[in-house]
C-alpha cells in the first residue's frame, strides 16, 4: 500500500506559514507523542530556522510515561524546549505559556525596561489531526478554534488571543509535500493524519496488526489473544472475538478492520508508542 497525501490547501498554508513567520517570536510543535518523528515536518524546517521553538508531546497519556523523557532531551537543544502534555486535561496547557515566556525572557525584560507590556506571540504548527486546535482552546480555556478528531479540520490561520501577554497564531495541519518513507506515511497514517478516505482501512488495520505484533503491544491487551504471525488470521480473529460476522459464518473483516484503526486511535489498546527516541 503507497500512501500520499497532499492537497491543495496544504500548499496554501505552507506558503501563508512562511509568509506569516516574521510576525511571530516563536513557534509551538506539536507532535503526536505516539510517533514524534514521522510529525516533523521537513517542508517546516526552513521555514521556522531562527526561531526558538516549543515542542509540545501532545497525547502523552497515550504512550508509555518512560518513552517520554528521551524524546524530551532529544528534542530540548540549542534555542528549543520540549514538554509532554495531554491538551484534553483541564489547564494542561498552562505549560506552554510558560516556556514560551522563558524563549522569549530577552524581548520581555526589552520590553519591561522600557516600561511597556511585552506581548508575546506565537504560532502554533502542527501535521493534521496532531491537536493543534484543542491546545489553543486549553490554554484559553475555553473554545476559540474548531476541533475535530480527523485530518484537515483546519482550513486557515486564526489569530486566537490567550491573555494579555500571549497571542498565538493557529494555522492548518500541514504534511510533507511528498511522502517518500513510507513508515512515515504509514504513522502518520495510524495517528490520523493522512485522511481515511484516502486510504484503504483494511490494508491500513492489517500494517497496524504487523506492527503491534512486532511490538508485543496491544492485540492481546484489547481483544484478549496472542497474535499468531499473520495478520489477515488476527483480524479474522478479532471479528470474531467483537461479534463481527457476515451470513454463513464467515468474519466480517471490513467493519473489524475499522475497528481496528478506532481502537489504536482511540488508545483502547494500552499505552503504545510507534517510535523510540534512538
Amino acid at each position: 500500500m503507497i500512501i500520499n497525501w497532499f492537497p491543495g490547501h496544504m500548499t496554501k498554508s505552507l506558503r501563508e506559514i512562511e509568509e506569516s513567520i516574521k510576525l511571530v517570536d516563536a513557534v509551538v510543535y506539536v507532535l503526536d507523542a505516539r510517533a514524534p518523528l514521522s510529525c516533523i515536518n521537513p517542508a517546516f524546517e526552513k521555514i521556522i530556522s531562527g526561531k526558538p521553538v516549543v515542542y509540545a508531546l501532545n497525547k502523552a497519556d497515550t504512550v508509555p510515561e518512560g518513552d517520554l523523557p528521551a524524546w524530551i532531551d532529544k528534542l530540548s537543544v540549542g534555542n528549543n524546549i520540549a514538554v509532554k502534555l495531554n491538551s484534553t486535561a483541564s489547564n494542561a496547557a498552562g505549560v506552554i505559556s510558560d516556556r514560551l515566556k522563558v524563549l522569549c525572557s530577552n524581548k520581555i525584560e526589552r520590553k519591561r525596561s522600557k516600561g511597556i507590556r511585552a506581548v508575546v506571540r506565537a504560532m502554533i504548527i502542527g501535521v493534521p489531526n496532531s491537536g493543534k486546535s484543542t491546545l489553543i482552546n486549553n490554554l484559553c480555556g475555553k473554545a476559540k478554534t474548531v476541533t475535530g478528531n480527523k485530518a484537515g479540520v483546519t482550513r486557515g490561520q486564526q489569530w486566537v488571543k490567550v491573555s494579555e501577554y500571549l497571542e498565538v497564531l493557529d494555522t492548518p495541519g500541514t504534511l510533507y509535500p511528498k511522502l517518500d518513507n513510507q513508515t512515515v506515511a504509514l504513522n502518520l497514517a495510524f495517528i490520523g493524519s493522512v485522511r481515511d478516505e484516502v486510504v484503504d482501512t483494511y490494508e491500513l488495520s492489517l500494517e497496524l496488526i504487523k506492527r503491534l505484533t512486532e511490538t508485543g503491544d496491544g492485540i492481546e491487551y484489547r481483544y484478549g489473544f496472542s497474535p499468531c504471525g499473520s495478520a489477515v488470521d488476527d483480524l479474522g480473529e478479532i471479528a470474531r472475538r467483537r461479534g463481527f460476522m457476515l451470513k454463513g459464518g464467515q468474519p466480517d473483516l471490513e467493519r473489524a478492520s475499522h475497528a481496528v484503526i478506532d481502537d489504536f486511535r482511540k488508545g483502547r489498546m494500552g499505552k503504545i508508542i510507534l517510535e523510540k527516541a534512538l
